[in-house]
């Protein structure tokens, strides 16, 4: 039976990535012992903080592009209401990779990081990217949300956003420009 999706559940860790997976998950057991006890809604507490634990993992170690897109949501579900809009434009982003040049969409790493693009076409996807992490990660004017997600938040996921969300945006963003975006590197970069 022929998959419109060439979508399998790939995972791998990789140089850039070991590092980040160990932080992860030693700053997410400090957070969670920080937070002990949860006196309010404590089983709400941990399913989320496992929710954001198990989505930072698997979006630090996942190899296709949906199976990237779902847990980088995963991980935001705390979030989900501030930082929805950015995740428009990475889902843009995404399926434009995996729809591109093939009559069945591919969405290996490998194969589209490999796949040469049309410069006017990988500006378009490196601006759905763009802005998806400049929302989450987060940019002037797009910030906003930051300010009122840490003083509503619990301090354990404080702990968590500012010790792995806000770095993992970055890196994945920079990852991202190297892997996809070749060409783009030859035009802006200086030198």
């Amino acid at each position: 039976m022929d998959q419109f999706f060439d979508f399998d559940w790939r995972l791998g860790i990789d140089g850039l990535s070991i590092g980040p997976i160990l932080l992860t998950g030693f700053i997410t057991t400090l957070a969670t012992l920080a937070a002990w006890p949860v006196t309010r809604d404590s089983r709400l507490f941990h399913f989320l903080m496992l929710a954001m634990y198990s989505g930072q993992i698997g979006s630090f170690s996942s190899r296709d592009l949906l199976l990237f897109f779902i847990m980088w949501e995963l991980e935001l579900i705390p979030f989900i209401l501030y930082t929805a809009g950015g995740s428009v434009f990475l889902l843009l982003g995404v399926l434009g990779i995996g729809l591109y040049g093939s009559n069945e969409p591919i969405l290996n790493f490998e194969t589209s990081a490999n796949q040469s693009y049309p410069v006017a076409l990988e500006i378009i996807f490196y601006i759905g990217f763009f802005v998806a992490f400049a929302v989450k990660s987060p940019i002037i004017p797009l910030h906003t949300w930051l300010p009122d997600t840490h003083g509503e938040a619990h301090y354990s996921t404080c702990m968590l956003l500012a010790g792995i969300l806000l770095k993992w945006e970055r890196m994945v963003w920079f990852g991202s420009i190297w892997n996809y975006y070749p060409t783009l590197i030859l035009y802006f970069l200086p030198g």
